[in-house]
């Protein structure tokens, strides 16, 4: 018997007249095990609740997309539960995205309230209208990349929510990962006119290629990371000279308080209630991510936080079969289902 998935359409408060004009209501996935339907509120089984958290470009809605090769996330938990290797739970996959492309699972009064959104509205919602495990020893989260990057900074800041956290390819070591793209970005601005004349020109392409996607990361990353109300032409402060693309140090350490390799030390105490913390990344990531996680691992060893990591013979793109890995893992982790 396979899950059942409910579309709800969620009105959010606090997205309400966020900067960007996003939508405010928006679709919400939620994929029940096969017996929720057969287990009223009288029986009194409740279940755990997994988050699922989507990268840079993404919603969750997409991750119920068909492909003709590979399954989608539903069909990957139905077949898991098959063979026996996943226990009955509920699914959640918020819509984070943003004209930006995303939000990075944060605050931000360039766009919007992205980390409220998800703990302040999503999870109390769920809690409220389904059978749920309603702590942190019955809900997890994880995610690949920018979902990943929001999956262990909900694990860092946010352990009172979540007690399980799968970090796929997760954005870390900014250092490595995202500078190698400034000059591409300042290349871009320069050739348009612009910070609004390119973002305008994007907008109204027809065609969306790689290179447009590489610039639109940098401006979502200053959007997410270094927001300032009295910027202009646009509301955030970049980190390099959008003409020379020499670094800005202050702008830059302003980012470095959201890179997670920096924040081990201060929330070592919030990991270290984790149930789970499993992290992996291919070893020929092209964003060089396999190094920040390597870097992140180190720390957390060195603080003696319980972790599992794992890297695999693979790059960044197409690894949602890693997720065959961390489900598992993290409903095992989890209080089970039970009346």
């Amino acid at each position: 018997m396979p899950t059942q998935d409910v579309v709800e359409q969620f009105a959010s408060r606090v997205l309400a007249d966020n900067p960007l004009g996003d939508p405010a209501t928006r679709a919400l996935p939620i994929i029940l095990p096969p017996d929720y339907a057969s287990n009223d509120e009288s029986s009194g089984k409740r279940y755990p609740v997994i988050y699922g958290l989507t990268g840079f470009t993404g919603s969750g809605p997409m991750m119920l997309n068909v492909s003709g090769w590979q399954p989608n996330l539903q069909q990957r938990i139905d077949r898991l539960m098959v063979e026996g290797k996943l226990a009955p739970a509920i699914y959640v996959l918020p819509d984070c995205f943003t004209r930006y492309g995303g939000s990075q699972y944060l605050n931000s009064t360039a766009i919007g309230r992205y980390e409220d959104y998800v703990i302040d509205e999503i999870v109390p919602h769920i809690d409220r209208t389904y059978r749920t495990i309603a702590g942190p020893e019955g809900r997890g989260v994880f995610g690949k990349s920018s979902g990943g990057y929001g999956a262990i900074m909900f694990g860092l800041r946010h352990a009172d929510v979540f007690g399980a956290v799968a970090c796929h390819s997760g954005d870390m070591a900014f250092d490595l990962c995202y500078r190698f793209d400034f000059p591409k970005f300042a290349s871009a601005v320069q050739k348009a006119g612009g910070v609004e004349q390119w973002l305008n020109e994007f907008e109204h392409k027809i065609k969306i290629e790689g290179r447009d996607i590489e610039a639109m990361n940098i401006l979502a990353m200053a959007a997410a990371y270094s927001p300032n109300p009295l910027a202009q032409p646009l509301p955030i402060d970049f980190p390099f000279d959008l003409e020379t693309c020499e670094l800005k140090p202050d702008v830059w350490a302003h980012w470095l308080e959201f890179d997670p390799v920096q924040l081990v030390d201060r929330y070592a105490d919030n990991l270290k209630q984790l149930r789970l913390l499993f992290i992996d990344c291919g070893s020929r990531d092209e964003f060089n991510l396999q190094f920040g996680a390597r870097i992140f691992v180190k720390k957390l060893k060195a603080l003696g936080v319980p972790h599992e990591y794992e890297e695999f013979d693979d790059g960044h793109m197409n690894i949602p079969y890693r997720y065959d890995v961390s489900l598992p893992k993290i409903v095992s982790a989890l209080q089970p289902a039970s009346a």
